[in-house]
Protein backbone atom coordinates (compact mmCIF):
# COMPACT_ATOMS: atom_id res chain seq x y z
CA UNK A 1 0.00 0.00 0.00
CA UNK A 2 1.59 3.32 -1.04
CA UNK A 3 1.18 6.46 1.19
CA UNK A 4 -0.31 8.68 -1.36
CA UNK A 5 -0.65 12.65 -0.45
CA UNK A 6 -4.03 14.09 -0.31
CA UNK A 7 -4.12 16.88 -2.20
CA UNK A 8 -7.45 18.94 -2.11
CA UNK A 9 -9.10 21.21 -4.90
CA UNK A 10 -7.95 24.81 -3.44
CA UNK A 11 -4.49 23.42 -3.55
CA UNK A 12 -4.56 23.26 -7.56
CA UNK A 13 -6.91 25.42 -8.78
CA UNK A 14 -6.29 28.79 -10.70
CA UNK A 15 -7.49 31.14 -8.36
CA UNK A 16 -6.90 34.04 -11.09
CA UNK A 17 -9.50 34.26 -13.22
CA UNK A 18 -11.51 36.50 -15.86
CA UNK A 19 -15.10 37.23 -15.84
CA UNK A 20 -17.65 38.60 -17.62
CA UNK A 21 -21.47 39.45 -17.83
CA UNK A 22 -24.04 37.87 -19.75
CA UNK A 23 -25.22 40.74 -21.81
CA UNK A 24 -21.78 40.82 -23.20
CA UNK A 25 -20.81 40.18 -26.96
CA UNK A 26 -18.81 37.33 -27.69
CA UNK A 27 -16.15 39.86 -29.79
CA UNK A 28 -15.82 41.96 -26.35
CA UNK A 29 -15.63 38.39 -24.53
CA UNK A 30 -12.58 37.53 -26.95
CA UNK A 31 -10.74 40.09 -26.40
CA UNK A 32 -11.15 39.84 -22.31
CA UNK A 33 -9.81 36.49 -23.18
CA UNK A 34 -6.95 37.31 -24.83
CA UNK A 35 -6.01 40.26 -22.32
CA UNK A 36 -5.92 37.48 -19.73
CA UNK A 37 -4.39 35.25 -21.71
CA UNK A 38 -7.34 32.31 -20.84
CA UNK A 39 -9.65 29.53 -22.62
CA UNK A 40 -12.95 30.20 -19.97
CA UNK A 41 -14.79 33.08 -18.54
CA UNK A 42 -16.82 32.91 -15.44
CA UNK A 43 -20.05 34.69 -16.73
CA UNK A 44 -21.48 37.04 -13.58
CA UNK A 45 -24.85 36.31 -11.48
CA UNK A 46 -27.70 38.56 -13.35
CA UNK A 47 -28.76 38.61 -9.81
CA UNK A 48 -28.56 37.16 -6.48
CA UNK A 49 -31.08 34.51 -7.40
CA UNK A 50 -29.28 33.55 -10.45
CA UNK A 51 -26.18 30.95 -11.32
CA UNK A 52 -22.91 31.42 -12.41
CA UNK A 53 -21.84 30.46 -15.86
CA UNK A 54 -18.86 29.33 -17.94
CA UNK A 55 -18.00 30.66 -21.31
CA UNK A 56 -15.49 28.26 -23.68
CA UNK A 57 -13.41 29.05 -26.31
CA UNK A 58 -15.18 25.50 -27.06
CA UNK A 59 -18.25 26.64 -26.98
CA UNK A 60 -17.72 30.13 -29.16
CA UNK A 61 -15.92 27.75 -31.93
CA UNK A 62 -19.07 25.46 -31.97
CA UNK A 63 -21.73 27.97 -31.28
CA UNK A 64 -20.32 30.97 -33.28
CA UNK A 65 -17.23 30.33 -35.61
CA UNK A 66 -18.92 27.31 -36.71
CA UNK A 67 -21.93 28.74 -37.42
CA UNK A 68 -20.46 31.47 -38.94
CA UNK A 69 -22.06 33.63 -36.68
CA UNK A 70 -20.81 37.24 -36.10
CA UNK A 71 -19.32 37.49 -32.57
CA UNK A 72 -20.30 41.29 -32.62
CA UNK A 73 -24.08 40.48 -32.70
CA UNK A 74 -24.08 37.19 -30.58
CA UNK A 75 -24.13 37.66 -26.40
CA UNK A 76 -22.29 35.62 -24.02
CA UNK A 77 -25.94 34.38 -22.72
CA UNK A 78 -27.06 32.63 -25.97
CA UNK A 79 -23.48 30.57 -25.91
CA UNK A 80 -22.61 30.06 -22.34
CA UNK A 81 -22.91 27.13 -19.94
CA UNK A 82 -25.27 27.51 -17.28
CA UNK A 83 -25.46 26.95 -14.45
CA UNK A 84 -22.09 25.69 -13.44
CA UNK A 85 -21.11 22.54 -10.82
CA UNK A 86 -19.35 24.18 -8.51
CA UNK A 87 -17.38 22.24 -5.65
CA UNK A 88 -16.04 23.02 -1.96
CA UNK A 89 -12.32 24.20 -1.93
CA UNK A 90 -11.33 21.32 0.65
CA UNK A 91 -12.83 18.32 -2.14
CA UNK A 92 -10.04 15.57 -2.10
CA UNK A 93 -8.81 16.03 -6.43
CA UNK A 94 -9.76 12.44 -6.61
CA UNK A 95 -13.62 12.93 -5.91
CA UNK A 96 -13.37 16.27 -7.89
CA UNK A 97 -11.84 14.01 -10.92
CA UNK A 98 -14.54 11.46 -10.77
CA UNK A 99 -17.33 14.02 -10.56
CA UNK A 100 -16.40 15.91 -13.60
CA UNK A 101 -15.44 12.59 -15.19
CA UNK A 102 -19.57 11.32 -14.59
CA UNK A 103 -20.58 14.78 -15.68
CA UNK A 104 -17.94 14.68 -19.02
CA UNK A 105 -16.81 18.53 -17.13
CA UNK A 106 -14.26 20.42 -18.68
CA UNK A 107 -14.55 22.96 -15.58
CA UNK A 108 -15.61 23.08 -11.94
CA UNK A 109 -15.68 26.60 -10.29
CA UNK A 110 -14.05 26.25 -6.82
CA UNK A 111 -16.39 28.17 -4.13
CA UNK A 112 -16.48 28.83 -0.36
CA UNK A 113 -19.73 30.26 1.17
CA UNK A 114 -21.30 32.18 -1.98
CA UNK A 115 -17.52 33.35 -2.85
CA UNK A 116 -15.63 32.33 -6.29
CA UNK A 117 -12.53 31.14 -4.81
CA UNK A 118 -11.03 29.63 -8.53
CA UNK A 119 -11.72 26.84 -11.20
CA UNK A 120 -10.37 23.97 -11.40
CA UNK A 121 -9.56 21.76 -15.19
CA UNK A 122 -8.67 18.13 -15.54
CA UNK A 123 -4.63 19.88 -16.45
CA UNK A 124 -4.50 21.24 -12.61
CA UNK A 125 -6.22 17.64 -11.39
CA UNK A 126 -3.58 16.19 -13.48
CA UNK A 127 -0.13 18.31 -13.43
CA UNK A 128 -0.58 19.58 -10.69
CA UNK A 129 -2.45 17.17 -8.26
CA UNK A 130 -1.19 14.12 -9.19
CA UNK A 131 2.14 15.08 -9.60
CA UNK A 132 2.26 16.28 -5.98
CA UNK A 133 0.26 13.51 -4.88
CA UNK A 134 2.67 10.94 -5.99
CA UNK A 135 5.72 13.62 -5.09
CA UNK A 136 6.70 13.97 -8.55
CA UNK A 137 8.71 17.07 -9.59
Amino acid sequence: MTNKKRICVQDVMKSNYGSIDGRSTIREALIEMRRLQTAVLVVSKGDEHDEYGFLLVSDIVRQVLAKNRAPERVNVHEVMTKPVVCVEPDMDICNCSRLMATLNLMRVLVVKDKVILGTISPRALALDGMTAMEGVY
